[in-house]
This record gives structure tokens, C-alpha cells and sequence, in this order.
């Protein structure tokens, strides 16, 4: 179990890195097309859907390391008062629900990328871009979410982990 656990970390870790790799590309891609626009005169075909199709990706592909890094918005109002039992209970089942509605979001994103891929669906835009390209992300990024959320209840489960990260008798 501990394998696995350290295996997703440094999967997520690495998902960080691709995404903050994907905001740069993004921030220089952007720039380059200020300066064809504005400086050269001339005009921008892809830049534009490009950086959508990334920010977008570096959304997604991103999201396992926010939640490793529990780098999310988190309201702790009612674990603060709960107990910890109440707080254990509660954070199995947020980590639960939410499991399910990413295992859901990633079979059915996969369905949709492989229609995309099968058919071989473009954008209708002058770039044309093969859409299984970008939509890509979404299977992927649910994918290794759900991967993330099994660890974080694996590290629940063995007291790896405290829930909300408040300690036993913390705030009670």
C-alpha cells in the first residue's frame, strides 16, 4: 500500500510539473502572439486556441497535484468543531463522493476521446486541430486524480494521514 501511495505522490508531483510547464508555454505563446499581431502586423492562426486547449490541459493534468499538495479551497469550519472521529468520518466520505464523481468523469471522458480519436474530429477553425489531441487531458487528468483520491483514502485508512490534517484532540 505504501508503494502505491509513494508511487501516485510522485506521479502527481510530476503532473505539477507538466503543469506549470503548460501555464509557461501558454504565457510565452501569448507573448509571441502580441508581437505577430501588434509589432509585425500580421495574424495569429493557432496561437489563440492553443493556449486554451493548454491552460485548459495544465487545469486537468494539474488537479492530482493540488490535491496532493492540498492545495485547494477547503472550508475546515465543521471539521474544526467535529471530533476526530466525525472528522475521520467526513473526510472518507468527501474523499468517497468525490472518487466516484472523478471515476465517472474519466470513463466518460475516455469515451469522448475515443470518439474524437475514432472519427478523427477537427476543430472548425482555420488550424484545424486534431481534437483527440486536447481532450486528451481530460481522461488523463481524471484518471490520475482518481489515482490520487484512492491514495489519500489508503493514507486515511492507515493513519498515514490525519483528516483535514488536524491531529486527535487538536481542536476538540
Amino acid at each position: 500500500m505504501q508503494t502505491y501511495v509513494r508511487f501516485v505522490a510522485r506521479l502527481s508531483g510530476l503532473c505539477g510539473i507538466a503543469a506549470a510547464l503548460m501555464v509557461l508555454v501558454s504565457v510565452l505563446v501569448v507573448c509571441q502572439m502580441v508581437f505577430v499581431r501588434y509589432v509585425l502586423a500580421e495574424s495569429s492562426i493557432w496561437q489563440t486556441e492553443f493556449v486554451t486547449y493548454l491552460l485548459l490541459a495544465a487545469t486537468l493534468v494539474g488537479s492530482p497535484y493540488v490535491l496532493l499538495t492540498r492545495g485547494h479551497v477547503n472550508v475546515d469550519l465543521l471539521p474544526i468543531y467535529l471530533g476526530h472521529r466525525g472528522r475521520l468520518l467526513l473526510a472518507f466520505v468527501a474523499a468517497l463522493v468525490s472518487l466516484a464523481f472523478c471515476l465517472v468523469m474519466t470513463w466518460s471522458s475516455w469515451q469522448f476521446w475515443y470518439e474524437a480519436w475514432e472519427a478523427d474530429w477537427l476543430s472548425d477553425t482555420v488550424w484545424a486541430v486534431r481534437l483527440w489531441i486536447p481532450y486528451a487531458a481530460f481522461p488523463i487528468g481524471f484518471g490520475i486524480l482518481s489515482l490520487q483520491y484512492i491514495a489519500d483514502v489508503i493514507s486515511l485508512a492507515t493513519g498515514r494521514d490525519m483528516p483535514f490534517g488536524l491531529q486527535p484532540g487538536a481542536v476538540e
